[in-house]
């Protein structure tokens, strides 16, 4: 039984990058195949916004990620208590000092049940890195 515990431990440990990394593509499809109706940012900037997002769902605590309609990154934390998203903020900040990452809960993910109500999550609310970071426009 331990045996059996300790393989689909090891196995949810490796499909979850898998499963964030696909979040990352099939966001940036959605946005980037017109389903997202109009973008406002240019194409090149969502394409770029991929490799951040590819990025953010490899580290640590990240559980899934997506690119969001206006510019920022939705992530599902595998643990979401003060600390542990604090840590996953600072080295997200540390790696990308222009970006935003948007903590998107798992009650919110389950409520938007689609992905074109996922990437409509607005990171507006959030303070970007820039400011936590303290750099200038």
């Amino acid at each position: 039984m331990r045996r059996a515990f300790a393989v689909a431990a090891i196995l949810v440990t490796i499909a979850s990058p898998a499963a964030a990394i696909d979040s990352c593509a099939r966001s940036r499809d959605y946005l980037l195949g017109g389903l997202a109706g109009e973008l406002p940012q240019g194409v090149q900037s969502y394409k770029q916004l991929f490799n951040t997002c590819l990025v953010t769902a490899g580290l640590t605590n990240i559980k899934d990620a997506y690119i969001l309609k206006d510019g920022g990154i939705g992530a599902v934390a595998k643990n979401d208590s003060i600390a542990a998203t604090a840590v996953t903020l600072s080295d997200f900040c540390q790696r990308f000092p222009r970006a935003t990452l948007r903590f998107i809960s798992q009650k919110e993910l389950t409520k938007a049940g689609t992905m074109a109500r996922t990437i409509a999550i607005s990171s507006g609310g959030v303070t970007p890195c820039k400011k936590i970071l303290g750099l200038a426009n």
